[in-house]
Parts: C-alpha cells; sequence; structure tokens
C-alpha cells in the first residue's frame, strides 16, 4: 500500500471522489502542513495552526496510480484558486498536492504543467506542491461526512459541484 495526501478545500468534499475506486483502501479526513500537533477542528480553524484540511488516500498501486488520484484530484478542486475553494476560504482551505518521495513530486509537477499547458483555465494554476508533512486525523464526526449527513453534505458542495460541472 502507497498514500497520497491532498488538500482542495473542505475535507468534507474530497472523501466522496475517492472512496470507492477500485484499489482504494481507506481515505481519511485530517490535517497537515501546520506548526502545532495533534491539531483540534477548532484550533485549525482559527487560522493560527498553519493546517490545511486534507485527505490521506491509502491505496494499492497495482490498482490505481498516483497519477491517476492526481488526475481525479485536479477535477475536484479549482486549482487557479490559491485562497481556499469555493465557500471554504483561507489558508486552511487551500490546494495542495503533497508528495512523499520524489517520484510522486515528479508525477504532481508534470501534471500540474501539462493542465497549465492545456489552455482548459484562463488563469494561472496555483495549487502548491509540497512534501509531506505529518497528518493528523480529523475528529471522528469528519470522518465520511457524507454519508453520515448526505443532505447537509449536498447542500455544502453546491458551489463546488457547479465550478466542477463547468469546468470539466
Amino acid at each position: 500500500m502507497e498514500r497520497a495526501i491532498f488538500a482542495g478545500g473542505c475535507f468534507w468534499c474530497m472523501i466522496k471522489p475517492f472512496d470507492s475506486l477500485p484499489g482504494i483502501h481507506s481515505v481519511f479526513s485530517g490535517y497537515t502542513g501546520g506548526h502545532v500537533p495533534n491539531p483540534t477542528y477548532e484550533q485549525v480553524k482559527s487560522h493560527q495552526t498553519g493546517h490545511t484540511e486534507a485527505v490521506e488516500i491509502i491505496y494499492d498501486p497495482a490498482l490505481i496510480t498516483f497519477e491517476e488520484l492526481v488526475e481525479l484530484y485536479w477535477q475536484q478542486t479549482d486549482p487557479t484558486d490559491a485562497f481556499g475553494q469555493f465557500e471554504d476560504r483561507g489558508d486552511n482551505y487551500r490546494p495542495v498536492i503533497f508528495y512523499f518521495d520524489e517520484k510522486q513530486k515528479e508525477v504532481a509537477e508534470k501534471s500540474k504543467q501539462a493542465l497549465a499547458a492545456s489552455g482548459r483555465f484562463s488563469s494561472p494554476i496555483v495549487t502548491s506542491i509540497e512534501p509531506a508533512a505529518p497528518f493528523y486525523l480529523a475528529e471522528e464526526e469528519h470522518q465520511n461526512y457524507y454519508k453520515k449527513h448526505p443532505e447537509n453534505y449536498a447542500r455544502n458542495a453546491q458551489r463546488r459541484k457547479k465550478f466542477l460541472e463547468t469546468a470539466w
């Protein structure tokens, strides 16, 4: 098994697209990229810890590749918005592809360059590509939110859904 960590706005909306793919063992909501150990949701949302909401994906590379995960990641975000995603604004919602090794870094950078060259977006692609930092699981109420609260999830994901349908 291998790991991937992606940040693309609220982690509630980032679980579902990856959750049911063949080769995905698990997808967890959490926090990464900050300077406070074991942060809470309240701490992260205060913008004082440096963390961003993210998802950690444990996957079988024989069934799904990191390249495929990165391609799906792009289709879940607005890669031109560095200051949050959709309804979610602020540094704790910034879009980031975190990498664990040079191969993942190369895949992410190459994919970002290809997206920029595609002309799909008129604004620059600003998603960061950063080394993986400690990943802290979010509280249980944030895990699999779309399954536990489908109506609220659907309501919260409206702007994201509309953008994704138009952009992709």
